[in-house]
């Protein structure tokens, strides 16, 4: 079973070739009346695919998915229900869930990433205009010449950059009105002194004017500005995508009539039906019914839980047999579904206190630059007797020269480097700080189901039963919706086995299905049903007429790469834990296979997100990899997260990092890659150190112009691009 719903392979053939592709225009519709989300579409084919097939359902009068949000916003007639369309989706083999879209926020498309490349391309091609009009003037253009070359190029420059520097000044006068500094203090002051004090020149008919310098600078920051934006992802909060997650409608039973209303609407000791394949909409007590429900989705555990009259159940259980009728002890916010979307929300605020080795940079140069262009400044208006003009220009060229161009560089271009590597690699950075923070991991913490392993169960002693046991098996086994039931009638049909002829097949909710063979009755189900003793192992039992029981086992795969994986980190010298909300048996059994001394069993999801809080607490750097709802606090708790891709929305969005196939092979490389990007970025910030330290004496004597600071700029810019490519 799985920790998260299963992905299955797409219906469509055109995943396997096609690129994924982007339907920014398939928003979803503010009016539309269901909203599923769809966490295995990949592609163009898949929205054809899923826009016809819901279409063709009558009632329903426009589907449109957005790829981008994995989503189908669908407007109906009023008599077709969420299920209804899960159902036609399901046999399209496409998994879909509904989600409450009162509770998710329109996510807008990438305005800000256009915003500084639309402002990018601006300065570059004025900085290219500004420069060929600079070469004539570098050529000996002189008087009414070259005045006028510095007043074309003073008309070129001062709107680019009124236009173009604006995400620099709007940071800038934001951190002066707090009265503190930041980067984009120095880089503001810089720009606006090298156009004011070019300006000045050309009113004065100067012979040197920087309004290219001053474009440069403007050009080369928001080219690293652009790529710092490109490594971070806009994730929507995790917390949200879990609130939407919860049933947004029940049937409430009044007086012995059912009435569909919003859980809002619910109170403490209402009466709700759940029918076989809903999930459950609040928490509460069984009052009528016998069933079996999956809590992998919540809790980790790998088979179905018996359901009965005074079984307490929770938001988010999927009714799997039978129906129920539940008496409410929590709905909506009181839910334990909510009460872990608030867990996540804590988690994720704390994760988000993190200090980048840029912004710590940040604290310390910002300073230093204004200290030492206010004393260079000071310094030249009392050595030359108070000529204000070249005071002004040497603190000007002072200011340009260290311009935390390189330092503002620095981090996204290894990170842009490192990323793409990655990705090639299989793994989509999402977190602009997720680098980082993965070179300082020590300690890896993995979720058992869905994540180490595959996630479905799979028979392990078919071939130890005759032909004629197998034939029966698989004839009760293809009535059930029961999830061992569904493997067992998979493998038995991939055995070339033929379902035997039963008569009266039904199957008995919460224990199993069962038929008449001639005048015998045959079962397959849980051990107690038959009369077997229930041992430690994942098991489904026959039994034939009064014949003793038959064993069915069945183990979790492990998912491709994963022993790889954990012997590579601890190689490493990682430390390597193993939690899951599994029964002990079949989580002792993985971690022997697997050679993980340190597990637990039967964890729930706040006690996962406390160990990793604890572990962090001892001084660990832990890197959380996980796929579930239940996983999800204790991903946004970890220094670190990765989740794969058929992980549940939720999981993902709570991810740092996603795992795009199903083999975890790349996960040690990724730490890898990661120490070696950090590795990057520090020697990225010496190459800086080093230049100051050159460049900052030769500004203050007065030996360098604002145009030779800003070439100076430059070359340190390049130096440290040229440097981050080394990842590649």
């Amino acid at each position: 079973m799985s920790s998260a719903i299963q992905a299955r392979p797409s219906a469509c053939p055109a995943c396997a070739a096609a690129p994924a592709a982007e339907d920014l225009a398939a928003a979803a519709q503010p009016d539309a009346r269901l909203l599923l989300s769809l966490p295995t579409i990949h592609c163009a084919g898949c929205i054809s695919t899923v826009e016809k097939g819901l279409a063709r359902v009558p009632g329903v009068h426009s589907a449109r998915v957005n790829l981008t949000l994995k989503r189908v916003s669908v407007d109906a007639a009023p008599e077709i229900t969420a299920d209804q369309l899960i159902t036609e989706l399901d046999g399209l083999g496409y998994e879909a869930h509904e989600l409450d879209a009162g509770l998710l926020s329109v996510t807008a498309t990438d305005k800000a990433g256009r915003e500084i490349l639309m402002r990018l391309a601006v300065a570059g091609f004025a900085m290219m205009n500004v420069m060929l009009l600079s070469v004539a003037v570098w050529s000996g253009a002189a008087d009414a010449t070259r005045d006028l070359f510095h007043w074309i190029s003073a008309a070129i420059s001062l709107p680019t950059i009124a236009f173009s520097a604006q995400p620099f000044f709007r940071n800038a006068w934001a951190a002066l009105s707090a009265r503190r500094l930041n980067m984009d203090v120095p880089i503001s002051l810089a720009i606006l002194l090298a156009a004011g004090m070019s300006l000045y020149e050309t009113i004065l008919s100067g012979q040197h004017a920087y309004f290219d310098a001053a474009l440069s600078l403007t050009f080369f920051l928001l080219a690293g500005r652009y790529l710092d934006h490109r490594t971070r992802a806009v994730a929507r909060s995790a917390a949200e995508e879990l609130a939407a997650l919860e049933v947004p409608r029940a049937t409430r039973v009044v007086d012995g009539v059912e009435e569909v209303v919003a859980i809002a609407d619910l109170a403490v000791g209402d009466l709700v039906r759940v029918r076989p394949g809903g999930r459950l909409p609040v928490d509460g007590v069984v009052v009528e019914g016998q069933s079996e429900t999956d809590r992998s989705l919540l809790t980790g555990e790998s088979l179905p839980v018996f359901a009965g009259p005074d079984s307490v159940l929770s938001a988010g259980e999927v009714n799997l047999t039978g129906p129920l009728l539940v008496r409410v002890t929590a709905a909506g916010e009181d839910s334990s579904l909510h009460r872990m979307a608030d867990l996540v929300s804590v988690a994720e605020s704390s994760k988000n206190r993190y200090t980048s080795l840029a912004d710590r940079a940040a604290s310390i140069y910002a300073p230093g630059v204004h200290l030492l262009a206010l004393f260079a400044f000071l310094g030249w208006l009392w050595v030359s007797g108070g000529d204000l003009r070249l005071a002004l220009n040497i603190a000007v060229a002072v200011l340009i020269i260290t311009c935390p161009c390189a330092l503002g560089l620095a981090v996204p271009a290894v990170t842009t480097a490192a990323s793409g590597r990655l990705f090639r690699r299989g793994l989509l950075i999402k977190h602009g700080t997720a680098l980082e923070r993965l070179a300082e991991v020590d300690t890896v913490v993995f979720d058992k189901t869905g994540t180490l392993t595959e996630g479905a169960p799979e028979p392990t002693n078919l071939g130890d039963h005759p032909r004629r046991v197998l034939e029966i098996a698989l004839a009760l086994a293809g009535a059930s919706a029961h999830p061992l039931a569904r493997a067992l009638a998979r493998a038995a049909d991939q055995a070339g086995i033929k379902p035997a002829r039963l008569s009266d097949i039904r199957e008995k909710p919460g224990y199993g299905v069962e038929g008449r063979l001639g005048g015998e009755t045959v079962r397959l189900g849980r051990a107690e049903w038959v009369g077997a003793s229930s041992g430690t192992t994942t098991a489904a039992w026959l039994q034939i007429g009064q014949g003793a029981p038959v064993e069915f086992t069945f183990a979790d795969a492990l998912r491709p790469g994963a022993a790889a994986a954990v012997a590579a980190l601890q190689a490493q010298g990682m430390a390597v834990h193993l939690l899951s909300g599994d029964a002990e048996g079949p989580v002792r059994d993985l971690a022997d296979r697997l050679g993980i001394t340190h597990w637990q069993a039967g964890v729930l999801p706040v006690d996962k997100a406390a160990h990793v809080t604890g572990l962090s607490a001892d001084g660990a750097r832990v890197l959380m990899v996980g796929d579930g709802l239940n996983d999800t606090a204790a991903l946004a708790a970890a220094h670190v997260s990765i989740s794969p891709a058929s992980a549940l929305d939720a999981a993902r969005v709570a991810s740092d990092i996603v795992l795009l196939g199903k083999d975890l092979s790349p996960l040690p490389a990724a730490i890898t890659t990661a120490q070696k990007a950090t590795r990057r970025i520090k020697e990225n910030f010496s190459i800086a150190a080093l230049y100051n330290a050159i460049a900052v004496p030769v500004a203050l004597l007065g030996f360098a112009t604002p145009l030779a600071a800003a070439l100076a700029m430059s070359a340190s810019s390049i130096t440290v691009s040229l440097n981050a490519l080394r990842l590649r």
